[in-house]
């Protein structure tokens, strides 16, 4: 069959049918040609992208690793490795740049979807001229999947009522089970099917993880569109949320790895580095590139904090293989149905460099370190055992972060380093790549991706998709490379930012400049952009950046730093925002505001899975909270309202009847406050005030319940949470999802016992400033979880 319009115009247009020459069928004398579906070109190939999260160049055994990842080896021995391969330093910038072969600022994606602005390049709405390579690919007649972590698409449209054209579903994938946001719970996940909102039907105790989940979700659907369309071709990207805190894995995992890293992360760097040259993904004479400074050597550590990084990595480490290991349970899959010999599989190991959000001591509640607060060893040792499982929220300290992107400098975050930016890529087409377990070398990004798969696939890049005339791919082919391992390179320039930290790279040499350290609770105040120092380094002999030549070469300097002029104005860079915490506040960030001016939203029974974007900010100010309920006459039990989580949140619920109030301080305290007398069968008004201290923020109020108008309880919240509550948690009505608040009931089968009809939400007066902090408050700086 003939593609009309040459693939160049997707969907494919409509073709007029033959007109009818008869009144009645029996008389039609010409034939009608039944509508079929569109055919992909001959002999395309499927397409799998696999991404891997917040891994460095330096974790993955098939990079030289640490972590096991006999999966990755295996594709990497049966394909080819890539060892100059970049991404953009933040995980919504990586997958939106991936995915539409454009420069992450070119579509809208300067930061992460919940630090958008107003300005082009970082308002987090992909355009309409960028489609996607799900849209290419299902235009061309390829079945679409997706499964996992998203986090492309702007919170405020996370809700029953979208709009839903920038949910995976709206943006070319026939199919999608996974997660919306930066970061999931991998014992008790919130996820979506397509639109809807669906939760686990087993638990942790049952043996459930999310990144098994995820591997028998596209294993089933591989399998069903291989029995039901077998002439089509598919493409499946599995976005695992592994290794992004938290660190969530089975205990068994964990202990593959006991006492593996005592040595420390000085020494695995060491060792990773000579693993790297024997394999060939780093130079015989690459050396390993500076330490950063104010991070603690592994000898300057005390007893305790050696025992519990150990264990944080050693989480890290079982996390990482065991979801290598589903990975290699698709694969199986796959080699199963006789298709992996023809699946172009592009395995990213890293949608960025290894994060060094933890800060110097790591924690057990990520939560925390997002608000300043720093978790005491001595304190941290004794939920040693507990790290991991489902009762902590765990993400490891920057020092193992600077080893797992070893043998380069700086960590997430930091687009300016190759610590940031650089990942291992792995690339398995035995149909097409005939140079097995062969390495390449040359210089390539992200944005490759997309006219990699179509150069592949046979299929051009479109210029109308839906109607809008397309902006140029700004990626270039890597196929070039499959059979030339030594052609030469076809990326000669290439721009970096992420938070204000730059870098251009220009045929060879690099020149670099860092704005921010990422863990930094207290950043410097007043910097400026002209104040920050530029670096040069001559990459195509300087493998790891070791060795700054700003001096040796100035006007070099000065050319490239115009260069990065030159590019950021091209890709919408300007202007350039180096802002974390603001940017959360769709206010302050200068973004529209789901709910707006809005003091009052009224909650039906059954309504749930609201996240924080969609919901009333009840945080630094008075509110309250009013439901109308009906008490069975067995008695009330279960949960009213809630919002959060274990490792921070608030719910009003009942126990014995008893109504109380929980407020959760990063499960660091547990503030409640409940009545004497147990609710009687019927219809009551329960009611929460909470009378907000103001002065700034995070701090304390007075909370009061009450039972169809009459007090029954007051108490104290010394400590409220300042920012968020959570990024993977919601509010729900009548039940608590995820992890419950309190510990006075059940994980999931918490649901009220009785009938919640209403639930309304007040907020009292204005929140507070910013000016009202103490210099302390004001200088905490939230990082936002990528």
């Amino acid at each position: 069959m003939t593609f009309h319009a040459d693939r160049h115009v997707l969907p494919e247009p409509d073709q007029a049918q033959v007109v009818p020459t008869a009144l009645g069928i029996d008389d039609q004398t010409a034939a009608f040609e039944p509508v079929r579906p569109t055919t992909p070109p001959p002999g395309a190939p499927n397409v799998v992208i696999v991404v891997m999260d917040d891994l460095g160049y330096g974790t993955s055994s098939a990079f030289g690793g640490p972590c096991a990842m006999p999966t990755a080896e295996t594709l990497a021995e049966r394909g080819l490795r890539y060892s100059r391969f970049h991404v953009t330093a933040l995980c919504s910038p990586t997958r939106q740049a991936l995915l539409t072969g454009r420069n992450h600022h070119s579509v809208g994606m300067g930061g992460t979807t919940e630090m958008a602005t107003a300005a082009p390049g970082y308002n987090g709405f992909r355009p309409q001229s960028a489609a996607t390579i799900a849209q290419i690919l299902q235009g061309n007649g390829y079945s679409t999947a997706a499964f996992g972590k998203w986090h492309q698409t702007p919170p405020r449209e996370i809700s029953a009522v979208g709009p839903f054209d920038r949910w995976p579903t709206g943006e070319g994938f026939d199919t999608f089970y996974g997660f919306m946001g930066a970061e999931m719970n991998h014992w008790y996940p919130l996820l979506y099917e397509g639109t809807t909102p669906v939760e686990p039907d087993r638990r942790p105790e049952d043996g459930y993880h999310l990144s098994e989940d995820l591997a028998d979700r596209a294993i089933d659907w591989v399998r069903t569109q291989r029995t039901l369309t077998p002439d089509r071709p598919f493409f499946t990207y599995l976005a695992l949320g592994a290794s992004h805190a938290p660190l969530h894995v089975a205990p068994e995992w964990q202990e593959k790895y006991r006492g593996r890293f005592d040595h420390g992360w000085d020494e695995q760097r060491e060792a990773t580095l000579a693993e790297q040259k024997r394999i060939g993904v780093a130079p015989a004479d690459a050396e390993l590139a500076r330490w950063a400074d104010g991070v603690p050597h592994w000898d300057e550590l005390s007893d305790t904090q050696r025992a519990l990084s150990a264990r944080f990595m050693e989480t890290y480490a079982g996390f990482t293989e065991h979801a290598d290991q589903q990975v290699g349970r698709f694969v199986a899959a796959l080699d199963e149905l006789g298709e992996l010999d023809n699946t172009l599989f592009v395995y990213l190991l890293g949608d960025n460099g290894a994060s060094g959000e933890g800060g110097i001591e790591g924690t057990t509640v990520e939560h925390r370190l997002g608000h300043g607060l720093v978790d005491d060893p001595e304190e941290m040792i004794a939920d040693l055992d507990r790290i991991g499982g489902p009762e902590t929220y765990p993400i490891a300290p920057v020092g193992w972060a600077l080893a797992l992107n070893t043998p380069f400098q700086w960590t997430k975050q930091v687009a300016s380093h190759f610590g940031g930016t650089r990942d291992g890529l792995v690339v398995h087409w035995p149909a097409g790549i005939a140079d097995h377990g062969g390495v390449r070398d040359q210089f390539h990004h992200v944005i490759d991706i997309l006219p990699t798969i179509l150069d592949c696939a046979g299929v051009p890049q479109p210029t109308s998709v839906a109607g809008v005339a397309q902006q140029p791919v700004e990626g270039t082919s890597m196929r070039y490379t499959f059979d030339a391992a030594d052609a030469q390179d076809r990326r000669r320039t290439q721009y970096f930012e992420m938070c204000g930290n730059r870098g251009i790279y220009h045929e060879g040499w690099m020149a670099v400049t860092r704005h921010g350290t990422p863990w930094e609770m207290v950043p410097k105040e007043g910097r400026r952009f002209s104040d920050d120092v530029w670096e040069l380094y001559h990459v195509e002999t300087d493998f790891s950046q070791a060795h700054d030549l700003a001096t040796e070469h100035p006007q070099l300097l000065r050319e490239l730093q115009e260069l990065f002029l030159i590019e950021a104005a091209k890709h919408q860079v300007f202007p350039l925002d180096p802002r974390v915490t603001e940017r959360e506040n769709p206010t302050l960030a200068g973004r529209v505001d789901l709910l707006g001016d809005r003091r009052s939203v009224t909650y039906r029974g059954g309504m749930r899975r609201f996240t924080e974007e969609t919901t009333p900010n009840v945080k630094n100010r008075s509110h309250s909270v009013t439901a109308d309920v009906e008490v069975p006459a067995t008695g009330a039990a279960g949960v009213v309202i809630a919002q959060g989580g274990r490792f921070g949140g608030w719910s009003l619920y009942c126990v014995e009847g008893r109504v109380r109030y929980d407020y959760s301080y990063f499960d660091l305290t547990h503030f409640t406050v409940g009545a004497q007398e147990p609710l009687s069968p019927g219809r009551h008004e329960l009611r929460m005030e909470f009378h907000y201290d103001g002065g700034g923020h995070g701090r304390g109020g007075e909370v009061i319940l009450m039972v169809d108008g009459i007090k029954v309880a007051q108490g104290r919240v010394e400590q409220t949470i300042p920012y968020y509550f959570s990024f993977d948690e919601t509010l729900d009505i009548g039940i608590d999802l995820g992890t419950p608040v309190s510990d006075e009931y059940a994980a999931i089968d918490n649901a009220f016992t009785g009938t919640v009809h209403t639930v309304r939400v007040d907020l009292d007066g204005p929140a507070a400033p910013d000016d009202a902090d103490t210099e302390a408050q004001r200088h905490q700086r939230v990082f936002i979880s990528q």
